[in-house]
Formats: C-alpha cells, structure tokens, sequence
C-alpha cells in the first residue's frame, strides 16, 4: 500500500513537473513565434485588435521591404567585423587571464578575483561617460576599434573560464612543463583543448551579446559608418507613413535572429557539455 502510494505522488509530481516545464517552453516560445507570424501579415493584420495568430495569407514581400530599407548588407557586414574582433580579441585576453585565475599564485589575487565578481554585478549605464571620453579622447568614435576594443575584456568569460580551468588536472600541467612546453603551449595544447566545449559556449554567449548590442552602437557611433545590424532595425520604426509597419519591423528582426539561430544550433551540442562538464552544474 505505501508502494503504491509513493507511486502514484511520484506520477502526480513528474505530471505537474512536465506541465510547468510546458507552460515555460510556451511562454519562451511564443515571442519568436509572434515575431515570426507577424513579419508575414498585412499593415492591417498586424495592428488588428485582439491581434491574430496566424496571418491569412502570408506576406513575404515584408522581407524584401525591410531588406531595402536596412541596407542589409551593409550593417551585416559592420556586424560581422565588430562580432568576429570581440570574440577573438577576447579569446586572446580572457584566457590566459582565466589560466592565472584558475592555476597560478600571485600577488594581488585575493583583491582581483573579488574585483572581478563586482564588475560582474556593474551595469554599462554606469561605466559608459569614463569609456565615451577614453574613446574620444582618443578619436576613435565613428570607428570599428571603438566598438572592439572597450570590450576585448569581459569579467563574465573570465570567470566563467576560470571555473572551468579549476577542473582539469594539475597533472596535465605539470606533464606538459616536464616536456618543456612554454606556458603558452600549456594554454593552447592543453587548456583549450581541454575546455574547448567551455570555450565554445562563451565565445556563443559574447556572439549574441555583441550582435544585439544597441547601446554601445548609439553611445560610440553617430552616422552610419560602423553602426550594426540592430541599429538598422531600429530605423524600421520610422520607416513608412508616419505609423509603425510592425510587419516590417519583425521581418527586420527576423534578419537579426537568424544568424543566432543558425549558430547556436551548430553549437547546442558543446554548450550541453560545457554546463555537464565545465564545473558549472
């Protein structure tokens, strides 16, 4: 009897346990589902009250529109550069940082580490005005160095890194300095090598923050020069006669989602791995 009972709470709860994991999956998924219903309905479809699910007959000629009036390939192309400088610059920067972080002993560490947590709970409104005037002052504004190079350093890759390389063995280290490996030889044959599904999840996590950046694109450019893809389609807003073209709109942003889509399916299988395996469970 109490067998029975222990199962019949254990189906209640891996019921109600499957329908909230349902009611989550819904909730994250109806805004890309909205996004992409409404980027293939009529102006009159998409400003219709209560709105409709589904569009009658879908209007692909949304794309083509918000495609002309982005200039698509221009902010692509500044996308692309400034994403691809971030992720690489900051591989360079964050980690051998994470590397000291995690195996060396040095002076100051006990103060850094702290520091570096702190900077984790630090919002850009508040540091932008010292990084607008370093980059002024620099006469880099209107430039693609001004939306790289602020950004090269990231307390969260460092720490999150950090915590991986804490995992791998200090055998490993200790092998590689016996066969008179370099210690950037440690870094690139051993640690990445090691923690590459690690490496490869925050490289994905710096990708999205870098390419919906909006901020620092309106805060360190002022003409379209250098600006990204999302700054295009903010312009959409004002595109049209005076009233929003919210179909418009979303095909726009159907153009930003879709690269992160696109990567972050050929990438689920590592970032699985990294939160299993990268010491972060």
């Amino acid at each position: 009897m109490t067998q029975a009972i222990r199962d019949h709470k254990k189906l209640i709860l891996t019921l109600l346990s499957g329908a909230l994991l349902l009611i989550l999956a819904v909730v994250y998924i109806f805004p890309f589902f909205h996004m992409f219903s409404t980027s293939l309905k009529t102006f009159a479809e998409a400003n219709m009250t209560p709105p409709k699910l589904l569009p009658e007959e879908p209007q692909f000629q949304n794309y083509a529109e918000a495609w002309d009036s982005m200039n698509v390939l221009h902010y692509l192309k500044n996308s692309v550069i400034i994403t691809g400088c971030t992720i690489i610059g900051q591989m360079f920067v964050c980690v051998p940082a994470a590397y000291a972080f995690a195996k060396k002993q040095f002076r100051l560490k006990k103060v850094l580490m702290p520091a570096l947590l702190f900077d984790l709970l630090v919002p850009a409104q508040i540091v932008f005005l010292p990084i607008y005037v370093i980059v002024s002052n620099a006469g880099l504004l209107n430039t693609y160095r001004s939306l790289v190079l602020p950004f090269l350093y990231s307390a969260f890759t460092i720490f999150f890194l950090t915590q991986s390389f804490r995992t791998i063995p200090d055998e490993l280290l200790d092998a590689g300095r016996m066969d008179h490996a370099s210690e950037w030889q440690i870094i690139t044959r051993i640690l990445i090598p090691s923690a590459r599904s690690v490496i490869i999840t925050v490289a994905l996590f710096t990708f999205v923050g870098k390419w919906n950046d909006y901020f620092w694109a309106k805060v360190l450019t002022t003409d379209e020069t250098v600006r990204t893809l999302p700054m295009a389609v903010s312009g959409l807003l004002s595109v049209g006669d005076g009233m929003i073209h919210w179909n418009v709109v979303m095909a726009g942003n159907v153009f930003l989602f879709a690269p992160m889509l696109i990567i972050y399916l050929l990438a689920n299988r590592s970032i699985k791995q990294a939160f299993i395996y990268g010491g972060i469970k």
